[in-house]
């Protein structure tokens, strides 16, 4: 009997397919309001953007096609390195005019987070969530290495 492999490091890409109606904006909106920056755009139906460490693709797709797709997919997390970073990003994408899903909240296991929506309806989790989102804050040395 096979064993498991050694541990994977989680997912680290997402694909949404995006109706021709919202692609422009939904691209605008994870570049221009959550940071993302383009890594490949192979033509005008699909671009690939990344924020250093993750890969989303968003792929240019008619409503019918979307509409008639069955999928499981419920909501992307991006992850922040603090608790106070979700207020932070919560206060920002209001103070663009984006509507939060939810307001920011502490999860029983220590998370804190919110959601909103990308204009194509896909929702977005903005998420500290301890165990992966690196030590924190009173632990990190922030002495100057020169």
């Amino acid at each position: 009997m096979a064993q498991r492999p050694t541990p994977h490091l989680g997912i680290r890409h997402v694909a949404l397919f995006v109706p021709t109606a919202h692609f422009d904006h939904t691209k605008r909106f994870y570049t221009e309001r959550l940071g993302f920056r383009v890594e490949w755009e192979p033509d005008a139906d699909n671009v690939y953007l990344t924020s250093g460490t993750d890969n989303l693709a968003l792929h240019r797709s008619t409503r019918d096609d979307r509409e008639t797709r069955e999928t499981a997919f419920d909501h992307l997390g991006v992850i922040v390195r603090t608790a106070a970073d979700v207020d932070a990003w919560a206060a920002y994408l209001e103070s663009k005019g984006v509507t939060l899903r939810t307001r920011p909240r502490t999860h029983r296991d220590g998370a804190r987070s919110c959601y909103v929506d990308d204009p194509a309806g896909n929702t977005i989790q903005i998420i500290f969530h301890p165990p992966i989102s690196g030590p924190p804050a009173d632990t990190l040395d922030t002495t100057d290495p020169r």
